[in-house]
């Protein structure tokens, strides 16, 4: 990545990259690529987290993981995109996520796992509102 120059070769902006990205947001690519990574690679691992109510859970799980692997690529390019489509696939596993704590919640799990899952839920917050302003002041992205 580099800068967005004008039609007279002026630098207009510098262009958002990993190594502009703030650090909340940095972490969200990060956890988002290992995550996704994970969705295809072991999608046994996420069956807990779709409803019954939902068909196909495999068809969910994978097409969460091709999601958070195109995000963790966007924000880590800098596309204009990325923010809002990672904060739009966190809202999206949200319900999810919700289910699984409280299906977690009514089960002789540990009480660890029991304060793990219900901790994803409020920690998405935070990482919807890092990956809305993911660079630093003035950097902008000069893809569509």
């Amino acid at each position: 990545m580099g800068s967005v120059t004008d039609a007279a070769g002026n630098q207009i902006a510098s262009v958002g990259s990993w190594s502009t990205m703030r650090p909340g947001a940095r972490a969200v690519a990060g956890a988002f690529a290992v995550s996704g990574a994970v969705h295809l690679v072991r999608p046994a691992i996420f069956r807990p987290l779709i409803p019954p109510a939902l068909p196909a859970p495999n068809v969910w799980i994978v097409g969460t993981g091709i999601a958070e692997l195109v995000c963790a690529v966007g924000l880590a390019s800098g596309q204009r995109w990325a923010p809002a489509a990672t904060a739009a696939t966190l809202l999206a596993v949200w319900p999810g996520n919700g289910w699984h704590a409280v299906a977690t919640q009514r089960s002789s799990a540990h009480p660890a796992v029991k304060a793990a899952v219900w901790a994803r839920l409020p920690l998405q917050v935070p990482m919807i509102f890092s990956v809305m302003r993911p660079y630093h002041d003035g950097a902008v992205t000069s893809e569509g």
